[in-house]
């Protein structure tokens, strides 16, 4: 079975081969559906670190976890996929940024797990349970009919694609980066037209670049954003890759450039500081910093969508949401939804545009 593609990919450095994207496609298949021993996922896993996985191979690990996958197009929208990983130096801005922006009309898909390797951060699914909302022990059902109020879809990812719970174990074994960590961002659950997608070094964008121009969005940014996330810095700029029309294009994001460029404070973030500060943005009442920041990655993806003509016109109608309490209105319609067992009865319907 896996151990004649173990050997190519095995032999070394030098002596490996990138498999083709059938060979993947069978590799993945075997692993989802552990048809190969834990040993030969994890050598599997090890061997494709050290070679770099190719776009074909990561091309295949997508479609496998797509496959093995819950998948509706609840919404059309936009997807942010940040790291499973978490964060443990910056600031979440993507959680209160998607109530912006659904607060302006686009639909928002935010997905996540408990914490994994190699960071083991603060991730989205802790966010939730800070918030006291048990995402994984939810329905789809309760999840969709919450995101058919609000427009925010938060996908518990290991619920929503088994095959990553049952490989949770040997990961957490491995304790870093598999070809996993990229194929679990873009399993697309809500078929979203618009992508915004976190990488942590430059030196992926051209293979990342490549590979979504194979994928099914419209339009996506590839962000080398705080902690390897989606999120732009706001103390500095941001390289991003504008992945459009069969080609990708290197755009330097500069907060300087919009008056937004705020010094971050030093904070050792947990879950609770991070659901705190983000319920603080949307209240209005945050660091600068982090309110900034939230704005500026609302505007950006905003325009992204095609629902503003630029970053400045986004910038206007994103603090105009949080200034007249759109944006935290629709959050807790949605935490209620979210918290409620007969949702679609019990929850404080906000009208989604």
């Amino acid at each position: 079975m896996i151990t004649k593609l173990l050997k190519e990919v095995g032999r070394g450095k030098r002596g490996a081969r990138d498999l083709t994207y059938d060979e993947a496609y069978q590799a993945a298949e075997w692993i989802m559906n552990r048809e190969a021993t834990p040993a030969q996922i994890g050598a599997f896993f090890m061997a494709e670190r050290i070679k770099m996985e190719s776009v074909e191979e990561m091309e295949a690990f997508v479609a496998v976890c797509r496959n093995h996958a819950y998948r509706s197009p609840v919404q059309q929208g936009i997807d942010c996929a940040g790291p499973y990983d978490g964060r443990k130096k910056t600031f979440f801005a993507t959680f209160p940024a998607a109530f912006v922006l659904a607060a302006a009309g686009l639909p928002v898909t935010l997905h996540g797990t408990a914490s994994l390797p190699p960071k083991w951060g603060a991730t989205l699914q802790d966010l939730l349970l800070e918030a006291g909302i048990d995402a994984a022990g939810l329905s789809r059902e309760h999840i969709t009919q919450a995101a058919s109020l609000t427009g925010i879809l938060f996908v518990p990812a290991e619920q929503w694609c088994p095959p990553l719970k049952a490989l949770r174990p040997l990961r957490e074994e491995l304790g870093m980066r598999t070809v996993l960590n990229t194929a679990e961002k873009l399993v697309d659950y809500a078929c979203s037209p618009f992508l915004v997608y976190g990488v942590y070094h430059n030196t992926v964008f051209e293979r990342m670049s490549k590979l979504l121009l194979h994928l099914d969005y419209s339009k996506a940014l590839i962000v080398q954003g705080c902690e390897g996330s989606e999120d732009l810095f706001i103390e500095r700029p941001t390289r991003t890759y504008l992945v459009e029309n069969g080609e990708a294009h290197l755009h330097v994001i500069d907060p300087e450039t919009y008056g937004l460029d705020t010094p971050v404070p030093d904070v050792e973030w947990t879950a609770a500081g991070q659901l705190q500060a983000a319920e603080a943005v949307l209240q209005g009442g945050a660091h600068l910093a982090f309110f900034n920041q939230v704005l500026l990655n609302s505007a950006v993806r905003l325009q992204l969508a095609g629902r503003c003509e630029s970053v400045e016109e986004g910038l206007y109608i994103c603090k105009s949401i949080l200034d007249n309490g759109a944006a935290w209105d629709l959050y807790k319609s949605w935490k209620n939804a979210m918290k409620s067992n007969k949702n679609s009865e019990s929850a404080e319907a906000v009208t989604f545009k």
